[in-house]
């Protein structure tokens, strides 16, 4: 898509303060897209909106937002597109990575991944939702991961949050379906970002600047759903939906 196409658009990212949510709001911005950039820690947002401003961005809102606070969340929608003057596209991106065996992982940490990943998601699908029927179209983006296609050793957490995302827009899909809104969800797979630097081994993973691309890339296609790469996670995903128990037990 072309910087004359994309002229005018908009797009809406939470947990854009660092990871892949800091680099679709950078690739977005060399697309042509006015950015509404939010997450909890707003110096981080500020610092990327200064960046982005030095690079030419066209238009870039930043705010403090805590997904889980329905209050705020209303606010800073309405702050947002005021701002932008519609919002063309959100992305639901904010999100934890807690990993642990059941019963061992700390459950305080249980609660802030069911907290943010689950409740803060849809509490961001709620308010994306109530802007896009006022205005009668929109693009709704979740990104869930291929952790939701399998419950594996100590990701059970992660993974139950993660496949909570994709049942939910399945359901939203078929809420919106033959209206002006499109729902997408994208699955990634390892991307190099702080949410997975600490894992014991990241097969096939691609570097963030890549990751971003392909996810807006996709974004911009408008596509239902995918992996993150495609290939090879379309196809690892099916395998791993069918392995018997004792061989992913082997995996701990």
């Amino acid at each position: 898509m072309s910087l004359a196409t994309t002229a005018g658009k908009s797009v809406f990212i939470t947990g854009a303060s660092s990871g892949l949510g800091r680099q679709m709001a950078i690739e977005f911005s060399r697309r042509g897209y006015a950015v509404a950039l939010t997450a909890r820690r707003l110096e981080a947002l500020q610092e990327l909106q200064r960046e982005l401003q030095g690079q030419g961005a066209a238009r870039v809102f930043v705010a403090a937002l805590d997904v889980t606070d329905e209050a705020a969340l209303a606010q800073v929608f309405a702050e947002a597109r005021a701002f932008l003057g519609s919002i063309d596209i959100v992305v639901a991106n904010a999100g934890v990575g807690h990993h642990g065996k059941i019963g061992k992982l700390a459950f305080a940490k249980v609660r802030e991944t069911v907290n943010t990943n689950i409740t803060g998601f849809m509490a961001t699908v709620d308010a994306a939702m109530r802007c896009f029927r006022e205005q009668g179209q929109g693009h709704l983006v979740g990104i869930s991961s291929v952790a939701a296609f399998r419950g594996m050793p100590a990701g059970g957490v992660y993974g139950a949050s993660k496949a909570a995302v994709s049942t939910y827009l399945q359901a939203l899909r078929a809420e919106t379906y033959g209206s002006g809104i499109r729902v997408t969800t994208l699955s990634p797979g390892f991307i190099d970002t702080p949410i997975n630097r600490g894992a014991k081994s990241r097969p096939f993973v691609i570097t963030l600047e890549r990751g971003g691309k392909l996810l807006v890339d996709l974004i911009e296609r408008r596509v239902e759903r995918a992996t993150v790469p495609r290939w090879p996670w379309a196809l690892v995903a099916r395998l791993l939906a069918v392995l018997p128990t004792a061989v992913i037990a082997r995996l701990k």
